[in-house]
């Protein structure tokens, strides 16, 4: 007859067994998409030109980024987050 040892590995985590199509996006793919959007409106490479000339970043870009944060922020607070979080309609307009 086996004895089952408690303690140590013999505590196992439950593993998720739903696949990635079952699962959807996750926080973290919002935090990524949102990522993108900053890089691609040229948020940091302003930002870099603004420290090293002193002149200031073009309120537009700043506000841009609140925005994008905000809405990454609101996305990955819904449960589910929707598939389709990656289309335009959840973002602001650059």
């Amino acid at each position: 007859m086996f004895k089952v040892i408690e303690g140590g590995r013999g505590q196992a985590v439950q593993m998720d067994d739903r696949s990635e199509k079952e699962r959807g996006p996750s926080r973290d793919d919002v935090r990524r998409e949102a990522a993108r959007r900053i890089d691609e409106s040229g948020y940091h490479l302003s930002r870099i030109r603004e420290f090293a000339t002193g002149v200031p970043m073009v309120a537009s870009l700043k506000y841009l980024s609140l925005q994008i944060d905000f809405a990454a922020e609101a996305l990955s607070r819904l449960e589910p987050i929707p598939d389709d979080f990656r289309t335009d309609r959840y973002w602001p307009a650059g």
